[in-house]
């Protein structure tokens, strides 16, 4: 399961590499540019992807263990003067 996570970063990695609207001056709804709303698309994609990511690799430990409550600070052997 984790490789089809890893083929997902590596497609919104590639997709970054907008090298074919370089030179497209067509704009979007008529006032933006196409390569900037590529990117709101892209921008959209990619935090999508790091919440599938959060939510299904996130350690489950570790939140079993903030769930246990604060972790007691020993008292310290230093003497303040």
């Amino acid at each position: 399961m984790k490789w089809l996570f890893a083929a997902l970063v590596l497609l919104v990695i590639a997709l970054h590499q907008d090298f074919w609207l370089w030179n497209n001056r067509s704009l979007v709804l008529g006032i933006l540019p196409i390569g900037l709303a590529y990117h709101v698309g892209y921008s959209i994609l990619a935090s999508l992807t790091m919440w599938v990511l959060v939510t299904f690799l996130w350690p489950r430990h570790l939140e079993e263990a903030d769930d246990a409550g604060p972790v007691p600070i020993a008292p310290s052997t230093e003497s303040r003067s």
